[in-house]
């Protein structure tokens, strides 16, 4: 059975002022989905960030020196994303597209 059709077994109700409402469904038809799978698929994303946020995470003390060298360790740049930052951006004056 497709996920649209099963059975959901608790309902949610919001007043919500016409401006929320309209944006809601302004952005949902911008991804192409109902307003209720929009605010539901947001509603579980800030639902999971929020657990995530409280979650613990453990490690050995030698996980951690690990952990630690390596955000101490010095910055390598990659040369070809240099390169790409040095260009001017397509929408300024003057682009001239490669090839």
């Amino acid at each position: 059975m497709s996920r649209s059709t099963d059975r959901k077994d608790h309902p949610i109700s919001m007043r919500l002022p016409d401006a929320d409402v309209a944006m809601i469904d302004r952005a949902a038809a911008l991804k192409g989905r109902s307003r209720t799978d929009f605010v539901r698929e947001a509603a579980v994303r800030a639902a999971e960030e929020a657990v995530m946020e409280q979650q613990l995470v453990r490690m050995t003390e030698d996980g951690f020196a690990e952990f630690m060298a390596l955000l101490s360790a010095p910055v390598e740049i990659p040369v070809g994303m240099v390169e790409v930052l040095r260009r001017s951006p397509p929408w300024e004056a003057g682009f001239q597209p490669k090839g």
